[in-house]
């Protein structure tokens, strides 16, 4: 074992190598930044890394994750790479499955990088991106795997959630809501799982055996996944509305009532939820009080919060900031190049990529 891990670490050392001095070409002469200096100082921000991805001819980034101190991008054929949220360096480089094998979301826990690929539960190491463990699921998947330290949780297309024991990934129990409505995400804590539904159920079940604590109705289904936030929940529902609950309770805290059928999750920082809004754009909400701040025309995603700024990308390709204090828009930057970006709630770095693997680390000046 520790030989395959000692080469291991020749073969990335290698690669990284190699990739740089790939990369050195491509920030040659002919090279253009993803976002110009120009338009950065425009918009009062500065680049702290950028670095452009080696995509064969014909392949295109495709997603971006956060997960811990690194940044993970996968192209449209399995290829992932990892970097260091810091400094843009690489820290594994690999295929984690065949083209055209699909690819279900993204976690880490406690060291381990997990994923759904194909139809198996795959862990993997964060510092290789080697297979650690892969185990074949005998049913159809719904949604991302999620876990806490006794179970891995997934959603079926049987409108099923198995509790798989992490060790062996053995059934332990499977649970569903009363009305036998599709799952469409799931949340795990220590004590807890949490589960949104197509019939617009908020479902609480407890986390080591199929006994619910709580359930919640919406009207319509729950819209992307189940946001916790310390001891609220917000979901997003069809029925046009936005609603904080109690995560031990499931009691309802607020509504905030959006006039359009939504199609996404809320994003939830410290002090304010920002939803987007299906044809019309993004609003912000109050998160204690659930009273509406401001609407953004055209806002398509939060990239940061800096302060009271916050820093929302729209649909025709600008950088847009919007004081929440004063609830009005300041400036904008022109983002045409950028088509792929990832929600950063930890500080006020924004990371932005574009589907040629030009992936940059943006930050304000001010």
């Amino acid at each position: 074992m520790q030989k395959k891990i000692g080469m291991e670490k020749v073969l990335t050392a290698v690669f990284v190598v190699l990739l740089a001095a790939f990369v050195g070409a491509a920030f040659g002469e002919g090279y253009q930044p993803l976002v110009s200096a120009e338009l950065l100082r425009h918009g009062k921000l500065e680049s702290v890394w950028e670095t452009k991805l080696p995509m064969k001819k014909g392949e295109s980034l495709e997603q971006l994750y956060i997960l811990g101190n690194r940044i993970y991008g996968l192209s449209d054929r399995n290829y992932m790479v990892s970097l260091n949220r810091e400094k843009g360096s690489v820290i594994f480089s690999r295929a984690v499955a065949p083209a055209g094998l699909p690819v279900v979301g993204l976690g880490l826990y406690e060291g381990e990088l997990f994923s759904i690929i194909g139809n198996d539960l795959v862990q993997m190491n964060p510092e290789f991106g080697t297979e650690l463990s892969s185990r074949r699921l005998a049913f159809g998947i719904a949604s991302p795997a999620v876990r806490n330290s006794g179970h891995f949780y997934i959603a079926g297309t049987d409108r099923r959630i198995r509790a798989l024991r992490s060790e062996d990934k053995v059934k332990v129990f499977e649970s569903g809501a009363q009305n036998d409505s599709r799952i469409t995400s799931v949340i795990a804590d220590e004590n807890f799982i949490v589960f949104g539904t197509d019939g617009g159920n908020v479902v609480s079940v407890e986390s080591g055996r199929p006994v619910q604590q709580w359930q919640f109705d919406a009207a319509d289904s729950i819209a992307g996944s189940v946001v916790r936030d310390g001891d609220s929940l917000f979901v997003a529902s069809k029925d046009t509305n936005i609603y904080k609950l109690d995560v031990h309770s499931g009691r309802l805290v607020w509504k905030y009532q959006a006039g359009v059928v939504l199609d996404t999750s809320p994003v939830v920082t410290g002090g304010v939820v920002y939803q987007r809004l299906r044809e019309k754009g993004m609003a912000a909400i109050d998160k204690e009080s659930g009273r509406f701040m401001w609407e953004l025309e055209g806002g398509a995603g939060l990239l940061a919060e800096s302060g009271k700024k916050a820093y929302v990308i729209t649909h025709i390709g600008e950088l847009v900031v919007m004081d929440n204090k004063k609830a009005k828009r300041l400036y904008s930057v022109n983002f045409s190049g950028v088509s792929l970006y990832v929600v950063n709630l930890a500080d006020s770095k924004m990371y932005i990529a574009d589907g040629s693997g030009r992936i940059a680390c943006i930050k304000p000046t001010e």
